[in-house]
């Protein structure tokens, strides 16, 4: 989930000290898109390692007086004159407060230096197959260092270690590390999401994306001539070890212990911690809360369609003499282009050397991480997996797609936003919404997550990758969340995704502008990001990607079948659905909404089930009734991420006039 990289540079390589402090710093910056929580670095002198880390993004950092000062005191000025090696990290916080230094990378334990890129999701169960170790931090990568060292300490050498490690590993890992005792740079990885090259003939450096490396080639020295030569992709399963003097690299398959033992060394870490705060010991820390008493109970006493589950307060709806609504009526069932079609695609676009001949958009849901799965097992083909982080990905979706990746040996590009910004416009547009109250407005909570669009087009031309997969359910709507701002919904409401009619997207702009101007606090710094994300969505052309269920028909029991069975798929606790799991927002929207107006998102979805035959409407009927139930903590967490007061929040939505009759049993 997050960014590493690195350089070795070897005896008598005719770099200066001011080229690596350049190398690493536009590494840095680069590595940055991955992750902007915290970042650190560690850097290997002839008998030291020097480790520095902090808090915050890592082009803060680089502006630091500790960081400038390490580069001085580890390498002074002029031509190096040892062999040198770095190691980086910009960190996508997963598990694991970026706000105690133990937690963030590089983690120092048991004789490693360890920086890593990924998502354990049996670290619980690691710590409990070996108790002879003890766990000191919150973070999981803690795991990877301290069985490292016990092996390390059996007598294996660190590419044998790391063989015996990577086995027991659930989820993804990919890792680079130093060893106090032992002279080398160790790279690993179960997904391939590592990539490395030489410079200028002799120096290694590798980073998590292809594209960022060649990102180098823009920086001076590094426009003389031909500075990168074999590129390439460390394929899963892999490691490397780089021997320091020579930057001989000798590759090996995790598991393989032949090979002769690295040098020994005698190196101390000096560790240097910008700001953060002691960690909080686990006695202390607090436990979730318990159900709020604002709780929900009691029938809906809705009016519902006839023959499928949408209430009487959808927008637009009416209702015939049957009571059949207008979407039942003017219904058109959907036929899908068939998998035959689909893998037609698939032999087009296959790569025949392993290169990766596609992108798969995963957020960590269930249908896009089943798609993932379909295009890896059944198509065949060499997908990277991308995924859009903007601060309200849940912890819980970042899992499953390490559980996904790490098991398929997928690489995996994650594109993280500026995550404390994003979250910050986001309280300024609630705390905007919570003072004038407008279902129409409800979408801006959203705005955040449009640029996955812009970021999808850019991966595909930067990896010269010409089909982008996404995993919309056909069957999905959100049709009702536009005509909440006055705008008529279509009578058809499926089989379209993206963008409006222009007069409608114009009619849309000059909604928001009029409540911009009724209510000014949304006139705040997120106001730029939100006309982005407008026209990311509603404008910019989507005509590049491939639906994937467009070909396959949506299953949703072989779908969580498949997910539970194969991969260990973690659903939530706080509902009996799985759908929109992975997103943090979707709880706080469909709450809003079911309070106002009785209707949800899985009113839309249930009910097009309904009209394409899958459920029977009395089956519809108790889904949404258990589905529509506000889920709570999820509520809770998405108010503590962006600083809002939830019980505020709930006594606004509370007092807000009804489209929808009075639930009866409210306490």
């Amino acid at each position: 989930m997050c960014g590493i990289f690195g350089v070795a540079v070897p005896e008598g390589s005719g770099w200066t000290a001011l080229d690596l402090e350049r190398a690493v710093s536009e590494l840095f910056r680069l590595s940055e898109s991955r992750g902007k929580e915290a970042a650190g670095l560690a850097l290997q002198s002839r008998d030291r390692i020097h480790v520095l880390k902090a808090p915050f993004r890592a082009s803060r950092l680089l502006a630091a007086r500790p960081y400038r000062a390490l580069w001085r005191e580890a390498l002074g000025e002029g031509p190096l004159s040892s062999p040198v090696a770095v190691v980086g990290h910009a960190r996508l916080v997963t598990d694991g407060a970026s706000e105690s230094s133990e937690n963030n990378h590089p983690v120092v334990k048991d004789g490693v230096v360890l920086v890593h890129n990924g998502i354990v999701v049996n670290h619980e169960d690691l710590w409990r197959r070996h108790p002879s170790l003890t766990r000191r931090f919150d973070v999981d990568t803690e795991v990877l260092a301290s069985l490292l060292g016990l092996f390390l300490a059996e007598g294996l050498s660190p590419p044998a270690a790391a063989g015996r490690v990577f086995p027991e590993v659930e989820g993804t890992a990919s890792i680079a590390a130093f060893f106090t005792g032992a002279d080398g740079l160790l790279l690993a990885t179960n997904n391939g999401s590592l990539h490395r090259a030489r410079a200028f003939g002799r120096a290694v450096v590798f980073a998590s994306e292809r594209p960022i490396l060649e990102g180098l080639s823009r920086l001076r020295p590094f426009r003389r001539g031909s500075c990168l030569e074999e590129l390439r992709q460390l394929p899963p399963g892999t490691g490397c070890w780089i021997d320091p003097l020579s930057c001989e690299v000798r590759e090996f398959r995790l598991g393989d212990t032949q090979g002769d033992p690295p040098r020994a060394a005698r190196r101390e870490v000096r560790l240097v911690a910008v700001g953060g705060r002691a960690r909080v010991p686990a006695a202390v820390r607090c436990a979730p809360a318990a159900a709020p008493a604002w709780r929900d109970a009691g029938s809906t006493g809705q009016v519902y369609c006839a023959r499928c589950v949408l209430p009487e307060t959808y927008p637009f709806v009416d209702f015939d003499r049957e009571g059949v609504c207008r979407y039942c009526r003017d219904y058109r069932p959907y036929v899908p282009e068939g998998v035959e079609e689909l893998h037609r695609l698939a032999d087009r676009v296959r790569s025949r050397d392993g290169r990766a001949d596609s992108i798969v958009a995963i957020s960590g849901g269930r249908d896009s991480s089943y798609m993932l799965h379909h295009v890896k097992k059944v198509l065949g083909l060499h997908p990277i997996a991308y995924t859009y982080d903007w601060g309200m990905v849940t912890d819980l979706a970042r899992r499953n797609i390490a559980r996904l990746c790490g098991k398929l040996g997928v690489e995996h590009v994650l594109v993280s936003a500026d995550i404390p910004a994003k979250r910050e416009n986001i309280r300024k547009n609630v705390l905007a919404w919570l003072r004038s109250p407008d279902l129409g407005l409800v979408p801006l909570f959203m705005a955040g997550d449009k640029m996955l669009w812009y970021h999808a087009n850019r991966l595909r031309k930067e990896y010269g990758v010409g089909t982008v997969f996404f995993g919309i359910n056909e069957l999905e709507n959100e049709d009702f969340k536009v005509g909440f701002s006055g705008i008529p919904t279509e009578k058809q409401p499926v089989h379209r995704f993206f963008g409006l009619p222009l007069f409608k997207a114009a009619r849309l702009a000059a909604y928001y502008a009029r409540g911009f101007l009724a209510n000014p606090t949304y006139l705040n710094a997120s106001l730029p990001d939100t006309a982005f994300a407008f026209w990311c969505y509603f404008l910019m052309s989507h005509d590049y990607y491939r639906n994937f269920f467009a070909y396959v028909r949506w299953d949703e029991e072989e779908i969580t079948r498949t997910l539970r069975e194969e991969y260990r798929w973690e659903f939530a606790s706080d509902t009996t659905t799985s759908w929109r799991i992975g997103d943090g927002t979707a709880a706080l929207y469909n709450y809003i909404y079911w309070t106002v107006a009785g209707v949800t998102e899985h009113h839309a979805l249930r009910s097009n089930q309904v009209r394409e035959g899958m459920l029977g409407r009395e089956r519809a009927l108790a889904l949404v009734e258990s589905e529509a139930r506000p889920r709570y903590e999820s509520i809770r967490e998405y108010c503590d991420l962006i600083g809002v007061d939830v019980r505020r929040l709930v006594q606004v939505v509370e007092s807000i006039p009804k489209r929808r009759p009075e639930r009866a049993g409210r306490s």
